[in-house]
């Protein structure tokens, strides 16, 4: 199984672009950090991760303020045939911030 669920906040964002099919892509980092139990024991996590969203996605990525908190969920892919450096590709985004109820969340469709 190869399901990932992270929050953290949006610190690089490149501009949209497109595929040669037309499909919208956006590319960014997301900074996380939490507190983690690991064997009994409380440790900082602290990471910053490659991410990547297509299609409707990729424009609510897009949408997402720099700075912001949002919760990603997708899985990890590498990010190329000659990197395996790991990239979430973003299946749903929730915005963690910045509206009346606290989130919004991306629907799938």
């Amino acid at each position: 199984m190869n399901c990932i669920t992270i929050s953290g906040k949006l610190v690089e964002r490149k501009a949209l672009r497109y595929t040669p099919a037309g499909v919208p892509v956006s590319e960014g980092w997301l900074q996380h950090s939490s507190s983690q139990t690991e064997s009994g024991a409380e440790r900082l996590v602290e990471v910053e991760i490659a991410v990547v969203a297509l299609g409707e996605t990729a424009r609510w990525l897009e949408a997402a303020p720099l700075g912001g908190m949002v919760k990603l969920t997708g899985f990890l892919a590498a990010k190329s045939r000659n990197s395996k450096a790991p990239v979430l590709h973003v299946n749903t985004l929730e915005f963690l911030e910045g509206n009346e109820n606290g989130s919004i969340l991306q629907e799938e469709g």
